[in-house]
């Protein structure tokens, strides 16, 4: 795992198309270590996008949350790992899903993460799911099967970390959406942490969108948050 704070700062480009994804890199440059691309960019050139980046020796998060009939994730896998991204995103509800992303996977360097419990997500909305498991203990089941099926880590708010670090131990990453800095607005997440609370909580990486995207000086916002992990990683 990076010691280096930037590195540790995933930028979720939530934005409508590739060339605006374009302009917030070059707004960015090396301030942050790995860029996001979720569902929204996927379908409006993400997918290159991806290449692209993966081409010029950046690191790349493609946020798909796989979740399909078996032969489908795995054929899907085996694509998005062609594109050179480091990272891939599948959701950790059974283990026919995470198996057939291993599967996909195959001998390439790509990082699949699974997705325990959305961040926007409270007990009500599991009910509505059908399921009053609560959601940090959905959460640790999810991410021991991640663990179990040779995933390389999970993806989990802040609130869950420490008990997924204590279950799962070193070597297992820990990406935490939901990172909102000191006194910033929730917006629409239900389960959030500051990066400080965060990185003291376990995890190795964290997402942040909109308090960087959305900012008069997206470098400064992104440099602010920087910051703030190198002073957790030192307290």
């Amino acid at each position: 795992m990076t010691t280096h704070a930037r590195d540790r700062l995933i930028v979720a480009l939530d934005v409508p198309g590739a060339e605006q994804a374009r302009a917030l890199i070059d707004a960015l440059q090396d301030s942050v270590g790995v860029y996001k691309i979720g569902l929204e960019l996927l379908f409006a050139g993400g997918m290159a996008l991806a290449s692209e980046l993966a081409s010029r020796g950046m690191h790349v998060f493609i946020d798909a949350k796989l979740l399909d009939i078996e032969a489908t994730v795995e054929r899907a896998t085996a694509s998005i790992a062609r594109t050179g991204a480091e990272f891939l995103t599948v959701h950790a509800v059974d283990r026919k899903t995470l198996d057939a992303a291993a599967r996909g996977r195959g001998d390439s360097s790509l990082k699949l993460l699974g997705v325990t419990v959305l961040t926007n997500l409270g007990p009500a909305d599991l009910v509505q799911q059908g399921t009053d498991i609560p959601p940090g203990e959905l959460v640790l089941h999810r991410a021991m099967l991640a663990k179990e099926a040779g995933f390389s880590g999970v993806v989990a708010s802040g609130l869950e970390a420490a008990a997924i670090r204590n279950a799962a131990g070193t070597g297992f990453f820990i990406v935490t959406p939901g990172i909102r800095p000191q006194g910033g607005a929730t917006q629409d997440q239900a389960r959030v942490a500051t990066p400080a609370s965060a990185i003291a909580a376990g995890a190795d990486y964290l997402v942040v969108g909109r308090p960087i995207t959305a900012a008069p000086d997206p470098r400064a916002a992104a440099e602010a948050i920087v910051a703030e992990i190198e002073r957790a990683l030192s307290g």
